[in-house]
């Protein structure tokens, strides 16, 4: 391959290694070469002449294939030229949407390889993507369905923004900065849109020197964006993926340290995973935080100054989740666990191969000092070992830890082998846990490359082999499937990396080894044993698989019988071809007899045996064949010979059939060795092709097709692990040395087989004596001369085994292509693939001199006519033909299935088994030499060219046939013609007439009728009918609705399903599409490049003319085509003559033809306006969804003008953002002094209807709507209207028109489930956007007639109804002229202030939605009488409180849409609510306390200096906190149902100064009233801390004492549950830094109240707070503090405080936030050796003294509690000092006894490996404490 420049005149970009070795390697170059200089010219010239959808689509199509077969084989100026060119194709403006994902795709192949082309190489403009990826994912026409979008469209616009992204221009930053910055207003939905672009379109790749203009125009203040935003909101996605990607692109240039433990906190919290004691939990689905790329973020920040921070980090991260992934414990959380598990060590991995292997490109470097040392990467590795080995046994996991613990074995092989060693040994030798084994064994699998590999960490590795490959022969074990397989996986995965030679003489003959070699030398000897073992373990397995009586089919193997062959053949393989001779002929020997001595069936037995037979011929060819094939032979001559009847006999016995199946199967190997005996095979063939048995002539034909592929393919003698004979001498070479030695790509030794001419001959001979006979035969059929239907589907087994034996040496026959013109196909360039070519020498078998393909296929048309004529049902010869014709045309020596399967697998085990650390190109040498066969196959598959005469023939016969009478043939028949038109393409256009008359006429024969319907309905998502070309939908969709001539329902079901996938399938075809300069300069640049030059050179400008008079015609044509089938499929809906059914089918259609960018014809708004009040449902919701996509449609442009956003007050400093209220951004709030309450005033306002402007910044350019007397005009009369918007005005000045429309409109669909449609807002609202007030008087009455409905059954459809259409005036009449407005709300006021006074609960969502529709994006001083309206006094004296409730609903849903820019009626709000808060009824108060919610969601700042007028939440604690206070200080009496243990303690006197809360009738009012404004203040904060975008800032915490001392109240149900939820939401909020004093100040606050119960409730706050806080609280001040709350709480006086402390600190110690540390330990100690006297009956306890003890007893039990699932080395101490306690006074033994009794539930599962780390004493006196006599007394 040296200087590839000289030999191709070019420097190649990025070549395919693998063409170097093919068996034609020396013609590879001269191809491409030309193949490319024809794509060159054919791309630009279609470009050049404009013939986008053809012509350039398909030489785009050829480009693919070029990049498969040959790599990036040009040079890097014609590189940039065709990304330049598909860049511009791909952004052609208003492009067919269907090739936009076609050109990206091939766009994204040609930058992929980032490393080929720098920044200064390529540039490409973000604006046109950005335009693109605009139209496509915020279309405003997509869902009116004006659009339609191929499926994946959104996919691969992402793969293009990515992959462009590095070529971005420097300035991009900043634009893009410009534009989207004014989007984000965290209260609006834009800000999602924002964050998704910033995420995707934001380069964060730039070279340091350009960093001031790349990530630090933003990073400070997207950062602080994400800290300020801590409820996880739907786009903190974005964000985090964005600073994931800026991390992993500029490691070592920032400093993430401050910001590394809210990393982590947040990220552990998204795993939602239950912690603590809680009733409650609040479960969020947070999918914020997506595992990949929060583990790059995490991945990049490590190493460096501050890697040692990180790390600790990820050390506590596991710590804390090391118990979730026990296999005991199973939950949700489970798959994203797994996620993880797998993802850091491989992201880890990466990044080491970024830093040390990779080769150097012009991507950014990482510094030096930031790189990963050494010893980082093993504290890493030892952070992550425990988990694995913990999450190796559970349900799910052992996969994805045999994934992780493949990449950590990469890196520190001496820590993890050994480890896995130790628990793989006992799991081999014990044999009663069949999942353990498993387990084990596929963690081995995993790591065995590491291990025969890493000599230098981890010598001794090699060592374990034999003894595990011995241990794991009982695994091949009949009678469990699982281990069976995973055993052959174990055992071929070490044996393909390890030659099977016998080294043992080495230790004697040579002095160069070493102790450790030498042992492994000697260990060797055991090879042969172990070959032989395996053989018999193979053989038993065989045995005993054999089919006895099994269900259905017995020649057809069940899935795991398909599993189990493939596993033992490709073992069976490995192992013989890694053999050296004196080994495998043992095993061939041991092997031979088994063949010879036994017989089996040969479905499954002999299958078995039969590949066994293989294996061996593959890995010897010589040996193998000399040793079985004269002895088959001779078997199957005699008892030919003996038994004359077996000739005709139907079943043969077995013995036979098994020597038939074993010759057949060793033959298929090296052709050279066959030929000595080609007169034998011959006579075999020739005296058992002809038997009668079914199964015996099939394999009698399937051995000639073996025989045949042997002689003639070409394919590779030799997949061993290393090129060179194992079979030399010791002394020279030493096998061990090659163990796990990866192939060498200069030096891979492919040996090919050649046909060789005597094996050629061979071939030709076979044909003649066997295949000749056969067609003369078939020729001479007719209906005086007929044949046996057997004899006839013998004769075409032997042709078609013939042609799938010989494909690669039966060239395609020569004939006239078929031009494309008379398929109706409009291009300028020539449509021909390029020439691949697979062989140096083509090889031809020939038949009598003739072309042997051709030949079969006049036999066949004759055959055809005979069979038609006849015997047609004699189906089986038909399926034959079918199968026949298929291979003749699409087989020549590799087939496309087989080729995919093989494809997939060859990935997937390389995936097992690189290393992706270390270099990635050491792959073990069969995977290289599979990998070149893959490519010499795909050369075969791409042979594929001409498209002839011949072919049009059996194209045709193919359709007969999928129309003819037999389902089984049609559906054959159908399956290869659906392959035809996948492989030639346009070639179905031949067959539509066909079809569409089949479909029209009225006396089609049915089962012609059936076969044309499934040959339009095809196979997977595509449908003949959704063909992007006008000609074909003209043509099939008129006959589609046409096609009702059968009532059948199973004929109907297939039209259903052609229409629901049309419909589900469809993208707009393209009508007009219009080439840019840009396209056409790349064209020319293209045209005109250097080497290879492009064919065609150039073209003249009158050519260039032409192609735009061509563009122009076709454009022409597609619209009058577009208008032609429209209204054809109008027509015959009109007509009357389809059944129902069909027209709806017809309607359906329609809809899917209307366009953004074309009007539908009148005729069509005719049809779909009168069918607003069809008979049929579905027709009328089509209807009206089209008619309001139609309006949308005739939409006029209304024009804008600039403003000047900072006229009133200037703009901030530059470049400061403070998001908020600012001078700038006042004048757009809402004042009621200033409202436009005049025609003056009104006209002078400048309305801003988006509602995110001005929030966070303005755009640059900033526009709105222009004054109204500029706008289209709106009261038109008729004549003033284009044609296409008569029928609907028209039909709306019919006032019975209308009524019957609204009636049907009024009708409910599913009683009580219908909610309001917006739908029906839509079409009213574009009737009176686009018509005015013209059809307002005919719908009043209606409207106040619906709304004022107040019957029982019917009003919440029709007040539903009224809502829609008032709602869609409103809306519409967003442009009118201020008179008509106002006149409008003088009407609609009183209309609102009567409905919400008459709104039901059925009705009230509905009322809410109409609410938010009115006001959403719209200016709120457009609508200011509608919000005063909503004002006035929501809650009044005497209405009910549903009436409040639901007046205070109606007002919060038209706020939350105003969002911030109404602080004022905020404020009037809150001023107003404040007296109701003790409200008496409930749901007015929730209905308060959610309102608080919204009214305060505004009190919110990204950074500090950001402000907002909105009301601060400050000031309304500090407003109800003194009412509050009180209850701070209420201790709850005990019920009386404390039982007696209990009451030892509660004999303290209770002061008489203590209030207690009791019921009396008498109960002061006040305390009433305060604990319902309580109970309004919890809903706030529940929903609040739900909502906010700050979590718990510090005003809230002054609420918190409150809700610890109410959690326990008894008596009011209602006030418990409020506050359990509110105790539940702040324990799981996230605490910043900032508040943590805060925080702790307020627990020790509640430490010192009165009442027990709110000690109980901070311990379990604690418990819940600290692990949702983890990393923010994982500082030393803090911990020191929450460990002395515990340890003060754990002597409390009351119990059950106590015991919830115990618990709390077990919590806290499990998770690894307390340290186990001595201290404590002897503080426990010392507490429980509190000696305690017993006492006589009458004494009172010693209470100080016992609740010191039980103190101590509880602390010690904690830390047993603490460790679930292991025994560290403190604990049996431990264990004894409370085996002391036993007999302990109450409440002390109850807890012991309790702590034993979990300890045994816990440790049971793995009491055998537990036990180690007891003496034997401890033993006993344990034994004696868990197995006690009391469990039986």
């Amino acid at each position: 391959m040296e200087n590839r420049e000289e030999v191709l005149g070019f420097k190649p970009q990025k070549d395919k290694i693998y063409n170097k070795f093919l068996p034609n390697a020396e013609k590879v170059d001269d191809e491409s070469i030309a193949a490319f200089a024809e794509i060159k010219g054919n791309l630009a010239k279609a470009v050049l002449l404009r013939d986008i959808k053809v012509g350039a689509s398909f030489w785009v199509g050829q480009l693919t294939r070029y990049i498969r077969l040959y790599g990036l084989k040009f040079s890097k100026e014609d590189h940039v030229l065709l990304i330049k060119l598909l860049f511009e194709l791909s952004t052609i403006p208003d492009l067919e949407l269907s090739l936009v994902p076609k050109f990206s795709t091939q766009l994204v192949a040609l930058l992929k390889k980032q490393k080929l082309l720098t920044r200064e190489d390529l540039e490409l403009p973000w604006k046109p993507v950005y335009q693109l990826v605009e139209n496509v994912a915020y279309s405003p026409y997509e869902h009116h369905g004006l659009q339609l979008f191929p499926q994946n469209m959104e996919h691969e616009l992402k793969n293009l923004v990515n992959y462009c992204r590095t070529y971005f221009p420097v300035s991009a930053t900043q634009e893009m900065l410009d534009e989207w910055r004014p989007l984000l207003c965290p209260f609006d939905v834009t800000n999602i849109k924002a964050v998704h672009y910033f995420e995707y379109f934001l380069p964060t790749d730039l070279p340091p020197e350009h960093h001031d203009k790349g990530f630090k125009l933003w990073l400070d203040e997207f950062l602080n964006m994400w800290h300020s935003y801590q409820n996880a909101p739907t786009w903190e996605a974005g964000l985090v993926r964005l600073f994931a990607r800026l991390a992993h692109d500029t490691i070592g240039y920032i400093d993430w340290s401050p910001h590394v433990s809210m990393v982590f906190n947040r990220f552990i919290r998204s795993f939602n995973l239950p912690v603590g004691m809680q009733k409650v939990q609040v479960g969020r689905s947070n999918n914020t935080y997506d595992i990949g790329a929060t583990i790059t973020w995490i991945v990049s920040m490590m190493g460096g100054p501050n890697g040692a921070v990180v790390q600790d980090h990820i050390d506590s991260f596991f710590k804390a989740l090391q118990s979730f992934f026990h296999p005991s414990n199973l939950g949700k959380w489970n798959i994203k666990l797994s996620g993880l598990l797998m993802n850091f060590p491989k992201l880890v991995v990466k990044r080491i191969h970024r830093e040390r292997y990779k080769r150097k490109d012009w991507l950014l470097e990482i510094p030096a000092d930031y790189k990963l040392k050494d010893a980082e990467i093993t504290r890493f590795v030892k952070s992550m070992q425990p988990v694995v080995s913990v999450s190796m046994f559970s349900k799910y996991g052992s996969h994805d830890s045999a994934i992780a613990l493949r990449h950590l074995a990469n890196m520190r092989p001496e820590l993890i082998i050994p480890d896995l060693l130790e628990k793989m040994y006992p799991a081999m030798e014990n044999l009663i846990e069949p999942h353990r084994l498993t387990a084990c064994m596929n963690c081995v699998v995993a790591v065995s490359r590491p291990m025969l590999s890493a000599r230098k960490w981890y010598p001794e590795g090699r060592s374990h082999v034999l003894p595990l490959l011995n241990l794991a022969l009982p695994g091949i074990d009949p009678n469990d499937f699982k281990k069976c397989l995973v055993t052959f996986q174990m055992i071929s995965t070490f044996v393909a990396q390890v030659p099977i030679v016998d080294c043992s003489e080495a230790v004697f003959v040579r002095d160069d080894l070493n102790e450790e070699e030498k042992e492994l030398c000697s260990a060797t000897a055991q090879f042969e044993d172990f070959v032989l073992l395996f053989l018999d373990r193979v053989f038993a397995l065989i045995e005993s698989s054999t089919q006895e009586h099994t269900h259905g089919d017995p020649a057809r193997l069940n899935p795991e019988q398909t599993m189990m062959e493939v596993a033992l053949s490709s073992t069976f393989t490995s192992v013989l071809l890694q053999c050296s001779t004196p080994i495998y002929e043992a095993a061939l020997s041991r092997l031979y007899n088994f063949i010879t001595t036994s017989v089996y069936e040969t479905n499954v037995g002999g299958r078995f045996a039969a590949n066994l037979c293989r294996a061996a011929a593959k890995a010897n060819p010589k040996a193998a064949v000399d040793k079985f094939l004269p002895l088959f032979c001779q078997k199957i001559k005699d008892l030919m010979a003996e038994h004359e009847e077996y000739r005709t006999e139907e079943h043969l016995d077995d013995g036979f059939l098994w020597n038939l199946l074993m010759l057949s199967q060793i033959v298929r190997c090296n052709g050279e060795v066959l030929v000595p005996y080609k007169d034998q095979l011959l006579e075999v063939l020739q005296l058992t092709l002809h038997l009668k048995c079914v199964q015996g002539y099939e394999l009698a034909a399937q051995l000639m097709r073996y025989i045949l592929r042997a002689l003639t393919l070409h394919y590779p003698l030799d997949y061993r692990s290393i090129a060179d004979s194992f079979d030399r001498p010791v002394t020279e070479y030493l096998a061990i040395n090659d163990w796990a030695k990866p192939g060498d790509m200069d030096n891979l030794g492919m040996k090919w087989h050649i046909p060789s001419a005597e094996e050629l001959a061979f071939g030709q001979s076979l044909m003649d004596h066997l295949l000749q006979p056969e067609l003369e035969k078939i020729m001479s059929l007719s209906s005086a001369n007929p044949m046996e239907k057997e004899e006839l589907v013998r004769r075409l087994n032997i042709t078609l085994e013939c042609i799938l034996g010989a494909g690669a040496a039966l060239p395609v026959w020569k004939s006239t292509a078929v031009d494309l013109s008379s398929l109706n196909v409009k291009t300028q360039v020539p449509m021909e693939r390029f020439p691949v070519s697979s062989v140096t020498e083509p090889l031809d078998i020939h038949y009598k001199g003739a072309n042997l393909r051709l030949e079969v296929v006049k036999t066949m048309k004759h055959l055809l006519k005979y069979l038609t004529e006849c015997t047609e049902d004699d189906t089986k010869s038909l399926s034959k033909l079918v199968k026949i014709y298929e291979t003749v045309l699409f087989f020549y020596g590799a087939s496309k299935q087989d080729f995919d399967a093989r494809w997939k697998s060859l990935h997937s085990v390389k995936e097992a088994l690189e290393d992706k650390m270390r270099d990635r190109r050491k792959h073990i040498r069969a995977l290289l030499v599979d990998r070149v066969v893959l490519q010499h196959e795909m050369r075969m598959l791409y042979g594929l060219r001409d498209y002839t005469d011949h072919h049009q023939d059996i194209l045709v016969d193919l359709y007969n046939l999928s129309v003819s009478r037999y389902g089984e043939v049609r559906k054959k028949a159908q399956s290869v013609l659906m392959q035809c038109f996948l492989n030639f393409p346009y070639c179905y256009r031949c067959l539509l007439d066909k079809i569409s008359n089949s479909l029209i006429q009225k006396d089609t024969p049915e089962k012609q009728f059936k076969g044309a319907l499934y040959v339009v309905l095809g196979i997977g998502k595509r449908t003949l009918a959704s063909k992007r070309s006008w000609e074909v939908i003209g043509q099939l969709w008129p006959a589609i609705i046409q096609a009702q001539q059968s009532e059948k329902p199973s004929i109907l079901r297939v039209v259903d399903d052609i229409i629901a996938k049309v419909s589900k399938n469809l993208e707009s075809p393209g009508i007009e599409t219009r080439v840019t300069t840009g396209c056409l300069d790349a064209a020319r640049r293209l045209m005109g490049s250097g080497v290879p030059l492009a064919n065609p050179r150039e073209l003249s400008d009158s050519e260039v003319q032409k192609g735009q008079e061509f563009e122009n015609s076709i454009n022409e044509s597609n619209k009058r085509l577009y208008v032609k089938v429209v209204e054809d499929l109008v027509a015959l809906i009109n007509s009357g003559n389809l059944m129902w059914k069909f027209s709806q089918y017809g309607v359906e259609l329609l809809t899917l033809l209307l366009r953004h960018d074309v009007a539908t014809p009148s005729a069509a708004v005719q049809l779909f306006v009168s069918n607003l009040v069809h008979d049929s449902i579905y027709i009328r919701k089509l209807s009206t969804a089209s008619v309001s996509a139609i309006l949308k449609q005739q939409k006029r442009k209304h024009k804008k003008v600039t403003v000047d956003p900072y006229k009133s007050a200037p703009p901030p400093p530059a470049g400061k953002f403070l998001p908020g209220s600012r001078p700038d951004n006042e004048w757009i709030m809402y004042h009621s002094d200033q409202v436009p309450d005049s025609q003056e005033k009104w006209e002078a306002m400048e309305f801003v209807d988006k509602t995110h402007w001005g929030y966070y910044c303005w755009p640059k350019e900033m526009k709105i709507y222009a004054k109204q007397s500029e706008q289209p005009k709106l009261d038109r009369t008729e004549s003033e209207m284009l044609e296409t918007e008569k029928p609907i005005f028209v039909k709306m000045n019919d006032s019975s028109f209308v009524k019957k429309f609204i009636d049907v409109l009024s009708l409910e669909e599913h009683k009580g489930r219908d909610k309001f449609r917006n739908k029906h807002l839509t079409i009213f609202k574009g009737l009176f956007r686009n018509y005015g007030s013209t059809f307002l008087p005919i719908f009043k009455a209606h409207i106040v007639e619906l709304l004022a409905d107040r019957s029982h059954e019917h009003h919440d459809s029709k007040q539903r109804c009224g809502m829609e259409i008032l709602a869609g005036v409103i809306r519409g009449s967003k442009h009118w002229p201020y008179q008509e407005v106002n006149a409008l709300w003088d009407w609609v006021i009183p209309i609102l202030r009567t409905s919400l006074e008459n709104i039901t609960s059925e009705t009230m969502k509905d009322w809410g939605t109409f609410f938010t529709v009115v006001s959403e994006s719209r200016d709120p001083r457009r609508l200011y009488r509608f919000f005063e309206l909503l004002m006035e006094k929501p809650i009044r004296e005497g209405s009910s409180s549903f009436e409040d409730s639901s007046r205070l609903f109606a007002v919060q849903n038209a706020l939350v849409q105003q969002e911030w820019r109404v602080p004022e009626l905020l404020h009037r709000l809150l001023e107003f609510l404040t007296p109701h808060l003790t409200h008496r009824y409930k749901n007015v108060r929730d209905r308060i306390g959610s309102l608080l919610s919204n009214i305060f969601l505004y009190d919110y700042s990204i950074t500090p200096e950001c402000t907002t007028k909105s009301p601060h939440r400050i000031d309304f604690v500090q407003k109800v906190m003194p009412h509050l206070e009180p209850l701070k200080d209420l201790v709850l009496a005990d019920n009386g149902n404390n039982g007696n243990s209990k009451d030892v303690e509660n004999h303290k006197e209770t002061p008489a100064s203590v209030e207690k809360m009791e019921v009396d009738d008498e109960e002061d009012e006040e305390r009433k009233t305060t604990i319902r404004m309580c109970k309004t203040v919890l809903k706030w904060i529940s929903d609040g801390l739900g909502r906010m975008f700050t979590s718990t800032t510090p005003e809230l915490f002054f609420i918190l004492p409150v809700i610890c001392t109410l959690e326990s109240e008894t008596k009011d149900e209602e006030l418990k549950m409020d506050c359990s939820m509110s105790l539940a939401c702040f324990s799981q909020a996230l605490i910043q830094e900032s508040n943590v004093q805060v925080c702790l100040d307020t627990i020790r606050e509640v430490m010192g109240l009165k009442s027990w119960h709110s000690r109980v409730a901070i311990l379990g706050y604690i418990q819940v707070m600290v692990f949702c806080n983890l990393f923010t609280m994982n500082q030393t001040k803090y911990k020191r503090e929450i460990q002395n709350f515990i340890l003060h709480l754990i002597c409390d006086d009351q119990v059950e405080v106590r015991e919830m402390a115990a618990i709390t600190l077990s919590g806290l110690l499990h998770c690894g936030f307390l340290d186990m540390d001595k201290d404590m330990l002897d503080h426990f100690e010392v507490l429980s050796k509190n000696k305690v006297k017993k006492r006589k009956l009458s004494d009172a306890m010693p209470l100080e003294a016992l609740i010191k003890r039980h103190a101590g007893v509880l602390g010690l039990s904690a830390f047993v509690e603490a460790y679930p699932y292991d025994v560290p080395e403190f604990m049996p101490q431990i264990l004894m000092d409370l085996s002391n306690h036993v007999n302990d006074p109450q409440p002390i033994q109850m807890t012991v006894k309790k702590t034993l009794s979990n300890f045994r539930r816990t440790h049971h599962d793995n009491w055998h490996d537990h036990k180690q780390m007891f003496t034997d004493d401890q033993l006993v006196i344990l034994t004696d404490l868990l197995v006690s006599p009391t469990y039986y007394a």
